[in-house]
């Protein structure tokens, strides 16, 4: 039995939990505020912050992240291992491979993923993020502003054309799957449902850190990225 420090992000605390209250080892969690990725910057101080707190009484620090914008890039271990998954962003973990990850992004490009994290962790494409957000905006800057601002808040949707839930089988994944097909039909986009695989976070959490499923970075040394099939590398 080993203890183990989690810090990841907050979209993926169902899961970990989840697996985790499966395993024979003992954990501690930090969970880190959802969205971070869109300032890797600040994403890379707060996880810096969030390993040099790790309990002292650990065996080895999880970070539950991807590379995520490169905000892991940089990060260093500090007096216990540091353990991360190769993996660009947390989709890799739902789908259990970076592999089957690369395939269906190739295959449906124009992808938005969509789980019970991410829906619950803040307000995905669809009907509800765009009243909430004109209404905030015609508060602040008035209706006509508020047009223009949402606009230019929609303009980045048009990128994609396929909402896909990913479905790891436990949970109420009835209103999950509901909110996803609701919010592709008000956008105009397709909806997938594809079965999640777990064994990545299985492993993750159960200490079977496989070379080519995860990075352990000892102490010192920092997490960089690769940029081939690995995605991350120590230095």
């Amino acid at each position: 039995m080993a203890r183990y420090h989690v810090i990841a992000c907050h979209v993926l605390w169902r899961e970990l939990c989840h697996f985790a209250s499966l395993s024979p080892h003992v954990f501690t969690f930090n969970f880190v505020k959802q969205g971070l990725h869109n300032t890797p910057e600040l994403l890379k101080v707060q996880l810096q912050t969030a390993v040099d707190e790790a309990p002292e009484e650990c065996d080895a620090v999880l970070l539950g992240y991807g590379l995520c914008s490169n905000g892991a890039a940089g990060v260093v271990a500090r007096s216990k291992p540091l353990v991360i998954p190769r993996a660009h962003d947390c989709i890799t973990f739902f789908l259990g491979s970076k592999e089957r990850y690369r395939e269906y992004f190739d295959a449906h490009p124009g992808t938005y993923w969509y789980t019970p994290g991410w829906i619950e962790c803040s307000l995905q494409p669809g009907l509800e993020r765009y009243n909430f957000l004109r209404r905030d905006y015609v508060e602040k800057y008035g209706e006509d502003n508020a047009d223009y601002l949402m606009e230019m808040e929609q303009g980045w949707m048009k990128e994609y054309s396929n909402a896909a839930y990913i479905d790891l089988g436990f949970s109420d994944t009835v209103r999950f799957k509901e909110y996803t097909r609701e919010c592709a039909q008000w956008l105009g986009w397709k909806t997938d449902e594809l079965q999640g695989d777990s064994r990545m976070i299985q492993a993750f959490v159960g200490g079977e850190w496989d070379s080519d499923r995860f990075l352990i970075v000892e102490p010192g040394q920092t997490i960089v990225a690769s940029h081939d099939a690995m995605v991350i590398k120590v230095g």
